[in-house]
């Protein structure tokens, strides 16, 4: 089968796990991986991962199937970042859909759903290995037996929510409060991408948190 895989950011840390995936199926399919919607030429399935473009119904007729990547349990949690959102606010799981792309956003038929347990001392980095490990497993899963998979409708929009997209503010932190209180926030701060900060004493500052090993502490 001809599949792309399309992700709007070169620079986004899903990228190598899409690669790694592509090089592994290329005996079995053909798998392009995109970062504009201009350079979509069609084929069997098209899988948004973390796609900042709006795909019209133009370039998803050029596919069998398209199929966009959303890690929350749709209809609740429609929109931007929604695993951040929800685990800043002290969630202990993910649920990864995937679902068929449409003009209203994230609105789909639901082709296949993963819940993911996260500890509650997981950092970022090891969020994103949780959760593009399920992403992997979906596209390879929707591909694989997608002739069984029977998409569900979701239910009405009044039954869902919506997150925003997220802003430097929302990676701001409040000095005064204490770093339990906050340590939610704290670990799902990209220090790259979307730095934790915080303002002190008329200056702002930038945190970066990191695991130390119990052997650092022996000096």
């Amino acid at each position: 089968m001809n599949i792309t895989l399309l992700c709007s950011d070169v620079a986004h840390p899903v990228m190598p796990w899409l690669q790694r995936w592509a090089k592994k199926m290329e005996k079995k399919h053909t798998v392009s991986i995109l970062n504009s919607r201009n350079q979509l030429a069609g084929g069997d399935f098209l899988f948004l991962v973390s796609c900042s473009e709006m795909i019209s119904s133009v370039y998803r007729s050029l596919y069998r199937h398209t199929l966009v990547l959303h890690a929350s349990d749709l209809p609740h949690g429609r929109g931007w970042s929604p695993h951040v959102w929800e685990l800043v606010g002290g969630a202990n799981h993910l649920t990864l859909s995937l679902l068929e792309a449409e003009d209203k956003v994230d609105s789909g038929r639901i082709w296949l759903k993963k819940r993911i347990q996260v500890s509650p001392d997981a950092l970022w980095y090891e969020v994103n290995e949780l959760l593009f490990k399920a992403e992997i497993q979906l596209i390879e899963e929707a591909v694989e037996n997608y002739e069984d998979i029977e998409p569900t409708v979701q239910p009405s929009s009044e039954g869902g929510s919506y997150y925003r997209r997220r802003t430097s503010e929302d990676s701001e932190i409040d000095a005064s409060l204490s770093l339990s209180e906050q340590f939610d926030l704290i670990r799902m701060c990209d220090p790259d991408r979307y730095p934790a900060t915080f303002r002190l004493r008329g200056k702002k500052y930038r945190l970066k948190l990191e695991k130390a090993d119990d052997e650092d502490d022996s000096h």
